[in-house]
């Protein structure tokens, strides 16, 4: 049988190494994401067999057949892929029994583009199947990242200064409005803008729809995207939402519905919000516990504001809030990679951190993101007065400080012990 996969053309993946990792330890692995991140094709790579739900062949004969039989479908060389299983949630008990009948690991990767309710789906799989978030590919996968400089050792405070190369501003914004789908990694820009806005209408008009049966206001829905996209890296609430699409749509949208399409966005893995860090910081400080808002890549927000290359140059207060956006979705990308945890910081004194990188034995570390090298110093100089007044008040303070930068032409730490680093010399 022929795979989706052509393994001598697959582009290597970070979450390759963690897939591996789980099939070894558990009897099934559950990849989930954004369509058209490469989910298929990256279980497809780890599979020795598949079984495509979603296929349109003959009338859609093979979700016909997973609705009648679910556990014939599973019947076939392991690792076996099931792609898209929420399409039938029936698979999901079929997995998890069949996985306890045959007490062996390694049996199954499944993928789904979107979560279903559990109505219906008799046991969550703990122990017998294990979830893995995948993501559209940051800059180290798409090739636009020389991968000089490890996040790891950055996070254990290793760091050699080298010299990274020039960046010229106008890449940065292509890759920015281009976005990480392995799709639109070739394409022009416009060519990207409008794979991209039928992408967006795909998903409103037919994955919206499906995902729990019911008829949703796709005008609506949209209206609520281009607030999110107007709102991109910051801590909107919902009412800021709600005024902001009153004042720039001239529309209004009651709190009920907002809530809705909000956990109906999540359930498609159309937003990957960042949440808000304090556990290990206990200092007296009071801190706020509001999610920063994200699109699973910073592109879907550039094609709702229409924002191209040139547009973003011309605004770069904007570009500022999508860089920001492409750079926490790569260090996502690269901390889960090693068992660390992406958040960000800001208490009530106004004091804020971009991102922060919780490691799995509690240490954290600070970023600050900034797209020009002229705003470096200004960024070092707040990381080293939050850590300290994180100290003054009894807290603990980051083991590393960093500023992720767009316009360096280098990697080095600076006299203060603030590390710098280009985005495009960055790697998990």
């Amino acid at each position: 049988m022929k795979k989706i996969a052509d393994k001598s053309k697959y582009k290597p993946r970070v979450i390759d190494a963690t897939v591996k990792k789980y099939l070894s330890a558990f009897g099934a692995v559950c990849i989930e994401g954004p369509k058209w991140c490469g989910k298929t094709w990256t279980s497809s790579f780890h599979s020795n067999s598949e079984f495509l739900i979603g296929d349109p062949s003959n009338n859609f004969q093979n979700r016909s057949l997973a609705e009648m039989s679910p556990s014939l479908v599973l019947e076939g060389e392991t690792p076996r892929l099931l792609d898209e299983w929420q399409e039938v949630p029936a698979i999901w008990d079929a997995v998890r029994y069949t996985v306890d009948q045959r007490a062996d690991k390694g049996q199954f990767i499944l993928t789904g583009s979107s979560t279903p309710k559990r109505k219906g789906i008799l046991h969550s799989g703990a122990g017998r199947v294990e979830k893995l978030r995948m993501r559209t590919m940051s800059l180290y996968e798409s090739g636009e990242s020389s991968g000089e400089v490890s996040l790891e050792d950055l996070c254990n405070g290793k760091l050699k200064s080298v010299l990274t190369g020039e960046v010229d501003l106008r890449d940065l914004a292509y890759y920015t409005v281009r976005g990480g789908f392995p799709g639109n990694l070739n394409a022009a820009p416009e060519d990207a803008f409008l794979l991209l806005q039928s992408y967006l209408d795909a998903i409103l008009d037919d994955d919206s729809q499906r995902i729990d049966n019911k008829k949703y206001d796709t005008n609506k829905m949209r209206l609520l995207l281009r607030s999110l996209a107007r709102n991109e890296s910051t801590t909107a609430t919902k009412k800021k939402l709600l005024n902001d699409i009153k004042e720039n749509d001239d529309e209004t949208i009651d709190d009920d519905t907002i809530t809705t399409y909000l956990d109906v966005f999540n359930r498609l893995f159309l937003i990957d919000n960042q949440p808000p860090f304090s556990t290990n910081i206990r200092s007296s400080v009071r801190v706020k516990q509001a999610e920063k808002r994200h699109f699973c890549d910073p592109s879907l927000a550039c094609a709702l504001l229409k924002a191209t290359p040139d547009r973003l140059i011309g605004d770069l207060n904007t570009f500022g809030f999508m860089f920001e956006a492409l750079v926490e979705r790569d260090l996502k990308v690269y901390a889960e990679s090693f068992g660390a945890n992406l958040f960000h910081y800001q208490d009530y004194n106004n004091k804020e951190i971009d991102a922060v990188i919780e490691l799995s034995d509690g240490r954290w570390c600070a970023f600050e993101i900034k797209l020009g090298a002229n705003q470096i110093d200004k960024a070092a100089e707040s990381l080293i007065e939050l850590k300290n007044n994180i100290l003054k008040n009894g807290g603990i303070a980051p083991s590393v400080l960093c500023v992720i930068c767009g316009m360096s032409n280098a990697a080095y730490i600076r006299p203060d012990g603030v590390f710098v680093v280009p985005i495009t010399a960055l790697k998990n």
